[in-house]
């Protein structure tokens, strides 16, 4: 059968009409051949048609879903190791409405400036901070289809595939971010939760070294893990982004079976330093060093149904690990994960140390 006879059958009445026109001209051999070519030019013509609107809606439809001003964000934001699923994180009445304001500004500075890469990474990390960690990832997906050879947009999105659980994705911006800073100078990163003294610790290069080894050691990949971290250190100039690095890279280092290595990380760490914002790796590396109480870091140690800061209470957990004490550090990694901070990077250690080590 073919194409033109299928569509007869099922244009019938169309088709009735156009065979008393073709049998007026039957008479007139010349005219009525050509006018029914034309008919069926015609009626082809009409499909050609609905398939281009419906290409075009398809298409319409595509850009909708990639615009982040009308991203639809997913019923939750991450899916845990342990197969819970992840809703905004709770903020406190005065903190929402302070992150709230700033993205109304970062939102209208990027709308004046669609092309600026600058209002860009602003607006998404505003909106990463009022927890809708999608649609800020959907923010530098569209970025980086606008710059793509900038390793900002990178290090942001890969920071919140972390935060996601999407540990491999993470990697891969990672990654490529590395590779577009190599044999570029490095620069400072305005911090978007500053501390105190609105002081900047972190620069590019280190937050991307920084989070590439944390991507690595949430995958169980500690030779990787320690090469990012080492690189990290080389490119740490202050005292915050040494003890933050040599943190993870301690750990990561006893986790691989490199003690002797692991005691040379502790080794520059002392008491007194000029830590401003991260002193709970701090005091945690004092407590590997066997110089400060871990009894210390706990509001009530006794409480071992409490949640606990995820920073101390992964600390802690990883601490007894690695010395042995499995059930204590269960204890320890369940305490955070009974906690809400699980877009914290001591919260997804946790909970992908329960999962990995210990089933639940």
């Amino acid at each position: 059968m073919t194409l033109y006879t299928d569509l007869q059958k099922k244009n019938r009445p169309f088709f009735c009409s156009v065979l008393k026109v073709q049998n007026i001209f039957d008479l007139q051999p010349p005219i009525g051949h050509y006018l029914k070519k034309l008919f069926q030019l015609i009626f082809l013509m009409k499909y050609l048609l609905l398939i281009i609107c419906g290409l075009l809606t398809i298409t319409a439809c595509t850009s909708e879903r990639q615009s982040p001003k009308d991203f639809s964000s997913s019923p939750y934001q991450a899916l845990s190791a342990l197969g819970d699923t992840l809703d905004v994180p709770p903020l406190a009445p005065e903190t929402k409405q302070k992150y709230e304001e700033k993205l109304d500004s970062a939102r209208n500075n990027y709308e004046k400036k669609p092309g600026s890469a600058d209002a860009l990474i602003r607006y998404g990390r505003n909106t990463a901070y009022l927890g809708n960690y999608q649609k800020a990832i959907a923010i530098y997906s569209q970025g980086i289809e606008q710059h793509p050879q900038n390793a900002r947009l990178y290090r942001h999105r890969g920071h919140r595939y972390i935060t996601t659980r999407q540990f491999d994705k993470a990697v891969n911006d990672l990654k490529k971010a590395t590779e577009l800073i190599y044999g570029q100078k490095d620069t400072v990163e305005t911090d978007g939760a500053a501390n105190d003294r609105d002081e900047p610790r972190s620069t590019l290069h280190t937050n991307i070294w920084y989070h590439l080894g944390l991507a690595h050691y949430l995958k169980g990949d500690f030779d990787k893990a320690k090469n990012a971290y080492e690189e990290c250190l080389r490119a740490s100039t202050n005292d915050d982004m040494l003890v933050a690095t040599s943190y993870w890279l301690y750990m990561t280092l006893r986790r691989n079976g490199m003690d002797d290595l692991a005691g040379d990380v502790l080794e520059p760490i002392a008491e007194k330093m000029n830590v401003k914002e991260n002193d709970r790796y701090h005091q945690l590396l004092l407590v590997f060093k066997g110089v400060f109480n871990p009894g210390m870091l706990q509001k009530n140690p006794s409480d071992n149904d409490q949640a606990i800061d995820p920073t101390i209470g992964y600390g802690l957990g990883n601490w007894h690990y690695i010395n042995g004490r499995q059930d204590r550090a269960k204890e320890f990694f369940r305490k955070v994960y009974k906690g809400k901070q699980w877009n914290t990077f001591g919260y997804i250690a946790a909970e992908t140390d329960l999962a990995r080590l210990f089933g639940s």
